[in-house]
């Protein structure tokens, strides 16, 4: 099934370079959290955004070619197949300006409600906008 894919542009600044002159490993990781969070906000409903919020409990990260300082990397991210539980799978990669994959990753977020502090059970109508 394909699923609707978002879109960012991010742009590897100085304070995104390592030692070795590219992109560091932590911050493709920040990247990561960033698109996944601009994504629910530009699709979730607001009474959905009021009432829960989501918390990364694994990724999974494949680094496969370097970025450097002035690059611009567009960001791609959607969400995996049907929820677990309370978990939730989300895709994303980011292609350098050759248009070849620098960064893979599947990162799996759990849905917390905002009242109790708990983990639920990914509501259908939550799931619904992003598929």
């Amino acid at each position: 099934m394909t699923r609707p894919v978002f879109e960012f542009e991010f742009t590897a600044a100085p304070e995104h370079i390592d030692e070795l002159g590219h992109v560091n490993n932590a911050v493709w990781v920040q990247w990561i959290q960033t698109i996944a969070v601009a994504h629910w906000h530009s699709v979730c409903d607001p009474t959905h955004h009021d009432a829960y919020f989501w918390v990364v409990v694994r990724h999974e990260i494949d680094y496969l070619r370097a970025a450097y300082e002035g690059d611009r990397i567009i960001g791609r991210t959607w969400v995996g197949e049907a929820p677990k539980g309370a978990r939730f799978d989300r895709l994303v990669e980011f292609v350098g300006p050759d248009g070849k994959t620098c960064v893979r990753a599947r990162t799996s977020w759990a849905i917390i409600d905002r009242t109790s502090g708990r983990p639920i059970r990914v509501p259908p109508e939550v799931i619904a906008p992003f598929v």
